[in-house]
């Protein structure tokens, strides 16, 4: 990933956010047919090993299980949110006219190792907790118990566990840093006319060179 200093984010505890609050990520691998990609919500355990570790599940009928070999290495991108920048959001473009339209975002790469985990325990394990985090602001939070044990118990052979044991973490957050401040907050002011809060209040946090 391209990564110019003043978009680096390196913050552990920023980046371990990002992993929490947005689990959904795209699982970039390797196999006999060149590279692939899988989109799946993913645990993090920020306690498994020295950098933390990454949980989900796949279908047992999903290509990764036979294309891909324990302990491979694997990226998982992490996106929190991205808008398009218009240069006529910029106070300065209309005394200079000397700016351009970009793409503003964050992501956060995981880069490490994959492992299968095919054992039932494991996987309801998996699937308990994920179900438990996401269904927490349901009025009535879906169980597994919710359903026939004969019915989860069949989707439960259906699924293989995984595991990456993270080696690397890389936050790159182009908010508009490289701008003068003044040209920061009136793009995060287009973003917030625009239906993009979560990015417009990232970039009025992010850092960047004084006002003019």
């Amino acid at each position: 990933m391209y990564l110019p200093p003043h978009f680096a984010e390196s913050r552990p505890q920023e980046l371990h956010r990002v992993l929490r609050e947005h689990p959904f990520a795209t699982l970039v691998t390797q196999g006999p047919d060149g590279p692939d990609a899988n989109h799946l919500p993913f645990e993090f355990d920020p306690a498994a090993g020295p950098h933390g570790r990454l949980i989900a599940h796949i279908a047992r009928a999903n290509p990764l299980l036979h294309d891909v070999p324990d302990g491979a290495p694997v990226l998982a991108i992490f996106r929190a949110g991205d808008a398009y920048i218009s240069p006529n959001w910029y106070p300065s473009k209309h005394e200079t006219h000397r700016q351009v339209p970009t793409w503003n975002y964050r992501v956060v790469h995981v880069h490490g190792r994959l492992r299968f985990r095919d054992d039932e325990k494991f996987v309801r394990g998996v699937v308990a907790r994920l179900t438990r985090a996401h269904e927490a602001s349901e009025p009535r939070p879906w169980r597994m118990g919710d359903s026939a044990t004969d019915f989860i118990d069949g989707m439960l052979r259906a699924i293989v566990g995984i595991e990456i044991d993270i080696e690397r973490i890389v936050g790159k957050y182009k908010l508009s840093q490289n701008k003068e401040t003044r040209d920061r907050l009136g793009a995060a002011d287009g973003l917030d006319r625009n239906a993009h809060p979560e990015v417009a209040q990232a970039m009025r946090e992010a850092g960047g060179p004084p006002s003019s």
